[in-house]
């Protein structure tokens, strides 16, 4: 492991114990087995390394989120299959790196405040991942969306949805119910997104067929 992913180790763990207010760089730095001197080599201060952090966290969600959504793909689940997945995956990994921490809700909201522009830079980058999630689904399941709907529209939408979910559950918690929301609110919307599939129209030649006189 090189310095500065036992730096990032150490700091997710002095965060999740003591929350990022009361965390110190020296805690950090003896918890890395590092001089401090070391420490700010990589980092020159604390908001620096929680950032650091946070992006680490946004990249491991995203990841098991993508690896979701192919793995639910290739077992031929349905587009909100894929879709919750996804989502879920995402979700799940972003709770399960502040899992048991006593200061959850602290560190939520100095995401927030320190690191906003990467919350929206990861929101974004994971709306494009949907977007052609979406768009593969459809593909491969020969779905048409319904009439005014767009690609685009339903990633927003799918966005909005998990945001309410989150606007009932803010601390994420707990975490199987607030999962389970987002779930219904994401496979409401998309059965409303998926325009309804149409009877196979017989053929203009076929003939019906005649039974021979006595055979049932």
């Amino acid at each position: 492991m090189s310095p500065r992913d036992r730096i990032l180790e150490a700091a997710m763990t002095v965060f999740q114990r003591h929350g990022f207010r009361r965390s110190s760089i020296e805690e950090t730095a003896e918890a890395a087995g590092l001089t401090r001197q070391a420490l700010y080599h990589h980092f020159k201060s604390k908001e620096a390394l929680f950032r650091a952090v946070i992006e680490r966290v946004h990249d491991g969600a995203l990841a098991d989120g993508a690896a979701a959504a192919a793995h639910t793909e290739a077992a031929g689940g349905t587009l909100a299959d894929i879709i919750v997945a996804q989502v879920a995956a995402r979700l799940k990994a972003f709770i399960a790196s502040f899992d048991g921490s006593p200061h959850l809700e602290e560190l939520f909201t100095e995401h927030q405040l320190q690191a906003r522009d990467l919350y929206r830079h990861y929101a974004a980058l994971h709306d494009a991942q949907v977007a052609k999630t979406i768009e593969r689904a459809m593909r491969r399941e020969k779905l048409a969306l319904a009439s005014g709907m767009t690609v685009a529209k339903l990633t927003r939408y799918i966005g909005l949805a998990i945001n309410g979910a989150k606007s009932v559950h803010p601390s994420m918690r707990p975490a199987d119910t607030f999962l389970r929301d987002a779930e219904a609110m994401l496979r409401t919307l998309i059965a409303g997104a998926v325009a309804p599939t149409k009877p196979a129209k017989p053929s203009p030649t076929a003939r019906p067929v005649r039974r021979k006189a006595g055979v049932r």
